[in-house]
């Protein structure tokens, strides 16, 4: 049964919908770090997801990425050929910003569009069909049969999308570098301002913004009421939520990392 809030876009609601979120947010972590149980069908649960979020994902954020790719590296380009002819330090640069934050930050944008739609529409689908209830007559947890799988397929599978999309990011840059400003391959694939934190950095907010995509998501598909009108507005809503959850936790990981992780 779906979980009745305020009118939709009031103030209310959305101190609502935040409660509903760090509730699921808490017990699927918690369910996350118990011991597993649930055998065969548990597993063939967490590898529908894994494959639903990964490999469905993967031909959109390889052209997403490339195209994001090559208009960074032009721009920067562009824009330091105005203040200096030099451009050796152009794919040291763009190398940097991209590990520390681009990679993650702008391709998880286009991965919340595909995957926490889908989440949102699915979940959303089986709360108006009842299915869900059906769920709890049978004493089974949707939180652990629904939201579970997909958090960690998320985490999981959404860092691998992301940490390919940079590569595949990487390569159109040193391709555009090269061929729009003569930029050599050795020369632009510079790793010389990288350093550990930049990586440690990077991965860490594509596993947080997998994991974020999956909750938000989650959170709206379980709300969802009112038929197929209902699902379309749950998964409109999750879709922003997890593009602005995307945005703030940005500013957060990217403040703490300045202090922990400073990129030198």
């Amino acid at each position: 049964m779906a979980t009745a809030f305020p009118s939709p876009g009031s103030l209310a609601a959305l101190r609502f919908q935040l409660r509903e979120l760090v509730k699921l947010t808490r017990r699927t972590l918690e369910m996350a770090v118990a011991p597993r149980r649930g055998g065969r069908a548990a597993r063939r649960a967490f590898a529908e997801q894994m494959h639903l979020v990964g490999n469905r994902s993967m031909p959109f954020m390889i052209v997403t990425m490339a195209f994001i790719g090559a208009i960074i590296s032009f721009q920067t380009a562009l824009q330091s050929q105005e203040i200096l002819p030099d451009l050796s330090q152009v794919g040291a640069t763009f190398t940097k910003l991209l590990v520390r934050d681009l990679a993650a930050s702008v391709g998880a944008l286009p991965l919340a569009t595909r995957v926490g739609a889908g989440i949102a529409a699915e979940l959303g689908s089986m709360v108006v069909t009842e299915q869900v209830d059906a769920l709890r007559m049978n004493n089974a947890d949707p939180v652990e049969t629904l939201v579970l799988p997909r958090f960690v397929a998320c985490v999981v599978m959404g860092t691998v999308v992301l940490v390919v999309g940079g590569f595949v990011a990487f390569g159109a840059g040193v391709l555009v570098g090269q061929v729009a400003f003569g930029i050599e391959a050795r020369t632009f694939a510079s790793t010389a301002l990288l350093n550990g934190g930049d990586v440690a950095l990077g991965l860490a907010k594509c596993a947080t913004y997998g994991g974020a995509i999956a909750l938000v998501s989650s959170e709206r598909g379980l709300s969802a009421f009112g038929g197929s009108e209902g699902v379309g507005r749950a998964t409109t809503e999750a879709v922003v939520g997890s593009c602005f959850t995307i945005i703030v936790l940005n500013v957060l990981l990217s403040t703490g990392g300045h202090f922990l992780l400073p990129a030198l």
